[in-house]
């Protein structure tokens, strides 16, 4: 929540004011854009900002848009999972549930891929581990990342 100073007025950090060097324009994405960041189809997109779940507004070409902390938003609330489906011990945060979509077995270890929403995770488990899951395409599975490095990039930028 936004700290509140003067009434209705959302205080603002100098360095955000319109104006500043360092202020930047929430990006805005097409509805075909909003559909794949979240994973769903472009029509469920277009019935959310029917329904009012998301604001759309038209662009200079007149494509409707959605702001892209209203992405945010949804993303966070999409990506909330089912309490019956959280283990109840266990410290990694970054949950991803999702479809086994494919598992390969040797004798020793199984390769697993997920299709969570636009993700496709691919992880290395035992093949014990993957016959005690009963790891098959079709069965619904929770990727849980928990890592010590994670590398953040932005689509066209160069660091």
């Amino acid at each position: 929540m936004a700290t509140r100073v003067r009434g209705d007025t959302p205080a603002i950090a100098p360095h955000m004011r319109h104006g500043s060097p360092y202020a930047r324009r929430m990006p805005r994405y097409r509805i075909s854009e909003v559909a794949e960041l979240l994973g769903v189809s472009d029509d469920t997109v277009r019935r959310w900002v029917d329904a009012g779940r998301l604001t759309a507004a038209p662009d200079d070409a007149g494509r409707r848009t959605v702001d892209g902390a209203d992405v945010a938003a949804l993303a966070q609330e999409l990506a909330t999972v089912p309490p019956d489906e959280r283990a109840a011990s266990v410290s990694a945060r970054n949950r991803l549930p999702g479809i086994v979509t494919r598992v390969v077995r040797d004798t020793v270890m199984a390769q697993v891929e997920i299709q969570a929403g636009p993700h496709r995770l691919v992880s290395l488990l035992s093949r014990e581990a993957a016959d005690e899951l009963g790891l098959e395409p079709g069965v619904r599975a929770v990727a849980v990342v928990k890592a010590t490095n994670l590398v953040v990039e932005t689509p066209g930028s160069r660091a």
